[in-house]
């Protein structure tokens, strides 16, 4: 078995993933709770939520470095570490971190968001999805979009984060489907795989020509006048829905100016998303170019790496 080398973290808002890595960057072993992240962390107690999380992994190897990304070195964290102004990249990345020794000895590195203050019409930021980004590749020219909660457009140039901007897509989809007529009228078969031919119908309209589509408040309630017209089944509402909404964030984002047709973007990040962000492309002409699955560990060495140095 190679020698684990550090600890990585991935600490958020409502969970805590944990990677015990190789010198190479080998994942030997993970740690993952549902109810571990920061919300549940009482009294700043973090190193004890930290040492009950993965302190059979320093037991077994020592003090290894640790490396945290994520909320954890938000305001409401463990420590706050501020925000890098794009345009950045590595260097500015890793200069950016800061760093606390444990109790055990351990050193615990805290990487640092970004924020784009040329963002309208307030600076954008993010935490974690820089070093997804990183872990992609800054050596070419590229608009990358990062599907999630809060999806993230983000461009790069000169071998740096330039700019970004977020849709918060997923939470747009999770209120309608929770907390509103869409709620309602669905009746989703649990298990089932998605509706794909529902899921096109929503992108279609949001890609198509018709003026209409500008009108996203608007047009979230064909949700319910298709049904009423018999074109959607109640089981067809959340694809048509995820497909209506993706469509949109794509639709707005290329009157934003981050894609033109016929270009070139990668998409990294969330797995289960992806598919559906790569099914979504090819309708507004684009060439999808994916990224890797460990993008975010990627990232996190290199800029871990450069802090070192």
């Amino acid at each position: 078995m190679p020698t684990p080398t550090s600890i990585i973290l991935d600490w958020g808002t409502s969970s805590l993933r944990a990677m015990l890595v190789s010198e190479t960057g080998e994942t030997l072993d993970t740690r993952e709770s549902s109810n571990g992240g920061i919300q549940f962390v009482k009294d700043g107690a973090f190193e004890a939520a930290l040492m009950q999380a993965v302190g059979e992994w320093f037991s077994a190897h020592g003090p290894l470095p640790v490396l945290a990304t994520g909320m954890i070195t938000s305001r409401n964290g463990w420590v706050e570490v501020p925000y890098v102004d794009t345009p950045g990249g590595v260097a500015e990345l890793a200069a950016g971190t800061r760093k606390l020794t444990l109790q055990n000895g351990a050193v615990i590195t805290f990487l640092p968001g970004m924020r784009d203050p040329a963002a309208k019409p307030f600076p954008d930021v993010m935490r974690g999805e820089e070093t997804q980004i990183v872990g992609f590749g800054l050596d070419r020219d590229r608009t990358l979009v990062l599907p999630g909660t809060h999806s993230k457009w983000a461009r790069i140039k000169a071998g740096r984060i330039d700019s970004f901007q977020t849709y918060a897509t997923g939470e747009v989809f999770a209120l309608l489907t929770k907390h509103s007529f869409i709620a309602k009228a669905q009746d989703p078969v649990p298990g089932a795989e998605p509706d794909w031919q529902s899921f096109g119908r929503g992108v279609e309209f949001a890609a198509s020509n018709s003026a209409a589509a500008d009108a996203f408040l608007s047009a979230i309630f064909s949700a319910r006048t298709g049904v009423l017209d018999g074109k959607l089944k109640p089981e067809n509402i959340l694809d048509y829905v995820s497909g209506l909404i993706i469509g949109s964030e794509f639709r707005q984002a290329r009157a934003a100016g981050w894609f033109k047709a016929g270009e070139t973007i990668g998409i990294v990040g969330n797995n289960v998303l992806n598919s559906r962000y790569g099914r979504v492309a090819p309708l507004f002409d684009l060439t999808v170019e994916p990224g890797p699955d460990n993008a975010a560990k990627r990232g996190i060495l290199l800029i871990a790496a450069e802090a070192a140095k």
